[in-house]
């Protein structure tokens, strides 16, 4: 089924979907018209571009900031209903945006481990905590040489918007430690892991209600697992809800299907979502839907009608001003974080191309860690309670529609029998735990893409997805901290 949001630009374009390398985009078709400029596209501010467009990662983010600040604040400062005068109302707006944007805390330590082969080892890792207008706050933890402070800060505060986007109600986080893995055995691992969780611990940057890590590059269920067994069999010792301290678990350790598949079956819906739209597609010349687009995975061009999906790397900034004209996909999925580069945005706007933004579009893994997080609190997989009621419910409800039949036109012919689709008795059983959290995914990413196109409609700002994902998320923080007020002053 295909949706139509309304009109808001008409402009003629090209005719292939998604790609997010400049190498291998080059098999994709060149647009087949020419472009005109959108109606009150707003301009970049100087704080956004990067004349050497190897923008700082955590300066990008603030820069995109920036962007949906400046364009949402007047409409912030209209909303204010108190007694305060108009230059009072701009300073209360102004001050909470200045709170949300930078990183609250950053944690950063050494320790030592002692190698397989008697070799000590010093260890540097990272957490930043960017913002605590929800709590607990949340994140991932990355095991790679490349991890800096600036990048956990980047990822941080990318992390707080992404959960506003998707009402997920947490702060955001990121932790990393620099390390190759490749480079350490297993029991290695297994020392690091624990070894920098209780470093959290000790400095209260762990615990279900204050910090809850998950799976990112380089980590998984197994990492996720001994975290969770050393916070609870330390810090945690006392505290029944230890094991959702993290998120991201094998099953075994309260985890929760669909997790791994997370974040990929989020970018699908995030996609279907607007190729779906037919007011965005009208904009790009495309027919909406996935049936005769291509598009590139991982350098694999392939016809979406037999492989939807998207191009995920998950280095920062691939997508820049050397490479954004070579791009002759119409849209562009951020399946990782950071990809495109201000610069790179700004020429993907002048040549009418969509980016679904990254805040939204890889939010499906935080949404999920979210349903984990509820499953450890209340101690309860999902379904439990009420699988076999909705299983005799159904039975129920087919021996009541049978029985209508027969009293309606009798038994002369024997009993009337009432058959279930196909569709329907695969759900008569009731929905699993898969069931619902694939459900509960799908309902989240289609609801914030609602909300970030009613945002681009309500600013007029056309294809620039990832400002309107912005300005949706200030909104969101900003009325949080707004009702709640503030501490001390």
């Amino acid at each position: 089924m295909y949706r139509y949001l309304g009109e808001l630009l008409t402009r003629g374009a090209g005719s292939a979907l998604a790609s997010a390398s400049a190498a291998d985009s080059a098999a994709l078709p060149a647009s087949a018209s020419s472009w005109t400029c959108l109606p009150r596209l707003r301009r970049y501010s100087e704080a956004v571009t990067d004349k050497e467009d190897d923008p700082n990662f955590f300066k990008m983010v603030e820069g995109f900031f920036d962007r949906g600040a400046a364009i949402v604040e007047d409409k912030l400062v209209a909303d204010l209903k108190n007694r305060e005068s108009p230059e009072q109302k701009r300073h209360r707006v102004r001050g909470i945006l200045k709170i949300i944007k930078p990183c609250n805390h950053v944690l950063s330590v050494s320790f030592p481990i002692k190698r397989d082969n008697g070799e000590w080892e010093v260890i540097e890792g990272y957490r930043a905590q960017h913002s605590q207008h929800r709590t607990p706050c949340k994140g991932g933890i990355r095991y790679s040489t490349e991890v800096s402070v600036d990048e956990v800060k980047a990822l941080a505060s990318l992390m707080t918007y992404k959960c506003a986007v998707v009402d997920v109600p947490f702060g955001g986080a990121k932790a990393g430690v620099k390390i190759n893995p490749r480079n350490y055995s297993d029991s290695e691992l297994e020392k690091i892991t624990r070894r920098f969780t209780i470093e959290l611990a000790k400095k209260g940057f762990i615990g279900p209600g204050i910090d809850v890590p998950a799976p990112d590059m380089s980590t998984g269920e197994r990492e996720m697992s001994w975290i969770a067994d050393t916070y609870a069999n330390t810090m945690g010792h006392h505290d029944i809800n230890a094991h959702a301290c993290v998120t991201g678990k094998p099953i075994s350790q309260g985890g929760i299907h669909g997790r791994i598949s997370a974040t990929g079956r989020g970018v699908f819906h995030g996609i279907e979502n607007f190729i779906n739209e037919a007011s965005y597609m009208s904009l790009l010349g495309l027919t909406p839907g996935f049936v005769d687009k291509t598009f590139i995975i991982q350098g694999q061009f392939v016809p979406v009608i037999s492989r939807p999906g998207v191009l995920y790397n998950q280095n920062e900034k691939q997508l820049t001003k050397k490479n954004a004209h070579n791009i002759k996909a119409k849209i562009i999925a951020e399946g990782a974080n950071g990809p495109t580069t201000p610069e790179a945005d700004k020429i993907f706007l002048e040549r009418n191309i969509m980016v679904i933004p990254d805040l939204y579009l890889n939010a499906g893994g935080v949404t999920v860690s979210y349903f984990e997080w509820l499953k450890n609190l209340n101690h309860v997989s999902y379904g439990r309670l009420t699988f076999k009621y909705e299983r005799d419910s159904n039975y129920h409800l087919l021996m009541s529609v049978q029985e209508s039949l027969e009293r309606k036109f009798g038994k002369h012919g024997g009993a009337i029998p009432v058959v279930p689709t196909a569709e329907f008795q695969a759900r008569i059983a009731g929905a699993s735990e898969k069931d619902i959290v694939h459900s509960g995914l799908a309902y989240t990413m289609e609801r914030s893409a609602r909300q970030i196109m009613r945002a681009a409609n309500k600013y007029n700002l056309g294809l620039d997805l990832r400002t309107a994902a912005y300005v949706n998320a200030i909104e969101k923080v900003f009325k949080v901290y707004n009702e709640a007020g503030l501490t001390f002053t």
